[in-house]
C-alpha cells in the first residue's frame, strides 16, 4: 500500500502535464490571439470540452464528469464500517 501511495502524486503530475500540454496545443493552433483575455476564454472552453463533452469509449461512452459522478453516487452506498 506504501508503494500506491508514492506513485498517486506522480501521477497526478503526469496529468496535470498532460492536460496543461494539451491546451497549450490548443492555444497554439488557434492563435494569434489579440488579448489575454481570449486565450483564457479558450482555455477555459478547451477545459469545459475535455471535462463535460468529450466522450470516452473506455469508460463507457460517456464523459468524465458523468464517470465521476458515478464514481461518487457509488461510494455513498457502501455500508459504513462500525
Amino acid at each position: 500500500n506504501r508503494q500506491s501511495n508514492r506513485q498517486k502524486p506522480e501521477i497526478t503530475k503526469q496529468a496535470h502535464q498532460s492536460t496543461v500540454l494539451r491546451s497549450l496545443q490548443v492555444i497554439h493552433r488557434r492563435g494569434p490571439w489579440r488579448s489575454f483575455d481570449a486565450v483564457e476564454y479558450a482555455t477555459l472552453e478547451w477545459g469545459d470540452w475535455f471535462n463535460n463533452r468529450r466522450i470516452l469509449e473506455p469508460i463507457g461512452n460517456i464523459t468524465p464528469a458523468e464517470a465521476e459522478q458515478q464514481f461518487y453516487a457509488a461510494m455513498d452506498h457502501l455500508p459504513m464500517a462500525e
